[in-house]
């Protein structure tokens, strides 16, 4: 019972046995409709309906019967369908049909096969379409616009009298090569069509596991990713999908330790300070609180840092470029005019506060260590690029590619009376990560620095 179960589970080993099954039946079907209804193009071989054989009887008949009786047999033999004539060595049909420029390829294929039936009945054969203009020989009297596929076979006797056979209806196709050529035609073309569609179906569970796997990917919060497809890609996104709750459940854990022991560390802080009250030498109570100072910084912008990492916003819709002015207009409160070059509007699926406090740390950077920036909202096929670009300093080359570390700074400049302890990047790269995107930092051949941000342009952002 198990063993039958598993046969008509979904697995790849069914799915390809079953299309392989159904493109042979349907190929067979196909090859059957074609020769049912076809057209005479598409039917039997000329050997196969039975019709060289009743004209090798007749033929021989005729042979046979004294020149005053042919006349009369052909009358007999002929049907609505199939019409006998015979006429006299001397005739003046004879005489056409025996000077007649027969093409060569109207009877190369036929005159082996219909030699085979004739036997030695006729010493020649013939045979044209009724556009030959010997089918308007004297005699041959075929109205071509009734029977327009009308076709003749010309026997000359030994005793040189001419037996003309003319089917009215064509009721045979091409020849077994050329049925073969035909079938082998339609036998690719049909198992091409089949393959194409038989390997969409087995490929599209595959691109939906591997965009699956790119949205966990970018974002480690997304839902599981939903178990379709056959019984090994099931098993497939099962095990991913289990990997992905024990990543979140990993940051889970750890942000909320690492909080924790920020978090604790303020109590022995503050008394240090109690205790740094009652030192009387000045000069080391200044130095006691600057330190004390220094490691509250640390341990807020820990926490800071850890909050955001933590945090459950929501994805939802909104304005990209709205955020990006708002951000403009709290610095302009500040009298710090920041220029904006982009689109008026850009709908974007993410987190809208998160991505408010990212470009918010970046517009602050530029403010406290080179200029008032400028900020460009691109948009590309794959990506919304936002750069924020200053006419500061910049950062040394071998220092760009540690700007995201924890507590790096770029040179004594960049001292901690400005603000901050070096979380401020390094925040604003997770949650930009958080989102699919990159962000990188370079100097500007120009002077300056340009931060930017790369956001993915999701299918599902309107």
């Amino acid at each position: 019972m198990t063993q039958w179960r598993a046969w008509f589970e979904d697995t790849i080993t069914r799915r390809l046995i079953t299309t392989v099954a159904l493109a042979a039946a349907t190929t067979v079907g196909l090859l059957q409709l074609l020769s049912t209804f076809g057209g005479y193009w598409a039917a039997p071989n000329i050997e196969q309906t039975g019709l060289l054989q009743e004209v090798a009887v007749v033929s021989r008949m005729i042979s046979v019967a004294p020149p005053m009786a042919r006349t009369r047999l052909t009358q007999v033999a002929s049907t609505e369908k199939f019409m006998f004539s015979w006429f006299e060595a001397q005739s003046v049909t004879a005489k056409a049909l025996e000077n007649a420029q027969y093409k060569p390829e109207e009877v190369r294929q036929g005159r082996k096969i219909i030699g085979a039936f004739i036997g030695d009945t006729a010493i020649r054969l013939n045979a044209f379409s009724v556009a030959n203009p010997v089918a308007a020989a004297p005699g041959i009297n075929i109205d071509s616009k009734k029977y327009p596929e009308a076709t003749f076979l010309a026997i000359q006797l030994n005793d040189g009298s001419w037996l003309v056979c003319s089917a009215l209806i064509r009721s045979w196709g091409f020849f077994t090569s050329e049925r073969l050529i035909l079938e082998l035609v339609a036998l690719v073309a049909w198992v091409v069509v089949v393959s194409l569609i038989a390997s969409r179906q087995m490929s599209r569970p595959i691109e939906t596991l591997a965009e699956g796997v790119r949205r966990s990917g970018m974002k480690p919060s997304s839902p599981p990713i939903r178990e379709t497809g056959p019984r090994e890609l099931r098993l497939v996104v099962r095990t991913i999908n289990a990997m992905q709750a024990q990543i979140r459940k990993f940051i889970t854990d750890r942000t909320t330790m690492l909080a924790a022991i920020s978090h604790d560390l303020r109590t022995p802080l503050t008394r240090i300070r109690l205790r740094g009250e009652f030192i009387e030498d000045a000069e080391q109570q200044a130095r006691l609180f600057r330190d004390v100072d220094e490691m509250q910084a640390m341990i807020d912008g820990a926490l800071s840092f850890f909050r955001d990492d933590a945090s459950c916003e929501d994805i939802t819709t909104f304005d990209l470029p709205g955020i990006l002015r708002t951000i403009i207009n709290d610095f302009a409160d500040q009298n710090i005019i920041i220029e904006y070059s982009g689109p008026a509007r850009v709908i974007y699926q993410g987190r809208p506060f998160a991505l408010k406090r990212v470009f918010t740390n970046l517009v602050e950077n530029a403010v406290k260590y080179a200029t008032p920036p400028s900020i460009v909202l691109s948009c590309t096929p794959e990506h919304y690029t936002i750069a924020i670009n200053d006419a500061g300093p910049g950062i040394p080359d071998s220092l760009i590619g540690r700007v995201f570390e924890p507590y790096f700074r770029g040179d004594s400049s960049r001292n901690r009376e400005t603000g901050g302890v070096g979380l401020g990047l390094t925040s604003a790269l997770a949650t930009v990560q958080a989102h699919g995107g990159t962000i990188t930092v370079r100097n500007r051949p120009e002077g300056g620095l340009e931060v930017r941000v790369d956001l993915p342009r999701h299918d599902e952002t309107p």
